[in-house]
């Protein structure tokens, strides 16, 4: 486990128990579905990222960014800084903001499991368009 991932895990170790199982199922989830997919803290929350390889861009454009957990009592928000890009047959995305970005919301872990496949797919969809 890098440091990052040592990071990630102190941090889901400190959250109330009430939302630490579905962050840790939700970060579980959006690690399996690539191995282009690396975790840090990010704005306080866990964040994922590509870490493959991508032609050079301005770092404000967040292309490498995948989404960051916005973490609330009775609701994890997951968002993805450059949604609008991912076709989302599902509906699994809400929200259409002017930056681009869409969001995922889940109310715990029994929402995150009825999701992961939905979820595991939209990660996908975006790493193949930003590879």
């Amino acid at each position: 486990m890098g440091l990052a991932s040592a990071a990630v895990s102190s941090h889901i170790g400190k959250l109330d128990s009430s939302i630490r199982e579905a962050v840790q199922l939700l970060r579980e989830t959006i690690l399996s579905a690539s191995p282009l997919v690396s975790e840090h803290i990010k704005w306080n929350n866990p964040a994922f990222y590509y870490n493959g390889p991508m032609e050079a861009s301005d770092p404000k454009e967040y292309r490498r960014d995948l989404a960051v957990m916005n973490l609330h009592k009775n609701r994890i928000m997951l968002v993805f800084p450059s949604g609008n890009k991912i076709p989302d047959a599902g509906d699994l995305l809400t929200g259409n903001y002017p930056d681009g970005r869409r969001i995922v919301s889940f109310t715990g872990a029994a929402d995150i499991i009825s999701s992961k496949l939905r979820l595991v797919s939209l990660i996908r969809q975006w790493i193949s368009l930003t590879a």
